[in-house]
């Protein structure tokens, strides 16, 4: 008899390391990343400035012309005319126009590369 009330006190004790594994676990995989994610888009946010090339959580693509404490107002097309007044949390990614040059060179140099080694497949063939 004794036996056995100490066997299902322990199982409580088990019980309880279990639930707590179980939270330790939940907050690891879900809650500790979910706030660094909302670091890095508060960080994103806080370093728009005017001038930057946007992405909406819509999919809409422009160019921030100005910034308030909550908003933003992005131009989108070639018109000039169609300036959208949006909240910050609105904007899904941020583009430098730095960053945007960039990307245009290193687009321009991988192309340049595949049209070298498509130039010497050719000339490759032919012989």
């Amino acid at each position: 008899m004794l036996f056995v009330s100490s066997a299902g006190s322990s199982g409580g004790l088990s019980m309880i390391i279990l639930m707590v594994a179980m939270i330790a676990l939940l907050y690891f995989m879900m809650i500790r990343p979910q706030r660094k994610e909302q670091k890095r888009m508060q960080a994103m946010l806080d370093s728009m400035e005017i001038g930057d090339a946007v992405v909406t959580t819509g999919g809409f693509y422009g160019i921030i012309i100005d910034i308030t404490d909550t908003d933003v107002i992005v131009e989108f097309g070639n018109n000039k005319n169609c300036r959208i007044p949006m909240k910050k949390e609105a904007i899904a990614q941020i583009e430098k126009p730095e960053q945007a040059v960039a990307a245009k060179a290193e687009k321009e140099d991988k192309s340049d590369k595949t049209e070298k080694t498509t130039t010497a497949k050719a000339d490759n063939e032919k012989k």
